[in-house]
């Protein structure tokens, strides 16, 4: 006959003591209410943290779409003075609009959302 450790004894007592006291404390009704407002709570601030996330980087591409259009002007007035080919300017211009267009659509997914709610 084999003999078991005291910590294992220990160990297997814990284990049935906890699904005794969590499955009593599963069917009591303030359980089950913090369990809904911790659900309803973490619900919430996801929905804030999603929303705050689409506004910044919303933000973060139209900052870049506005260095997109400084570059712009700067290679514009490069190609009038002869400096700069038409393609250098051309991609500022791509550039800034790709990324308004992402800043753009950021902002209008939080406006779509709220208005879901």
């Amino acid at each position: 006959m084999s003999s078991v450790s005291n910590s294992r004894k220990l160990g297997i007592a814990a284990r049935v003591a906890g699904r005794v006291i969590s499955q009593h404390a599963r069917n009591s009704r303030s359980f089950g209410a913090v369990t809904r407002g911790v659900r309803a709570s973490a619900s919430h601030f996801g929905r804030v943290l999603g929303q705050l996330w689409l506004e910044v980087t919303g933000f973060v591409f139209l900052a870049l779409a506005g260095i997109g259009v400084i570059a712009f002007f700067r290679e514009y007035a490069r190609y009038q003075a002869g400096r700069a080919t038409s393609s250098r300017v051309l991609l500022a211009v791509c550039f800034a609009g790709l990324f308004g267009w992402f800043g753009v659509s950021s902002f209008w997914k939080v406006r779509k959302r709220n208005q879901d709610l």
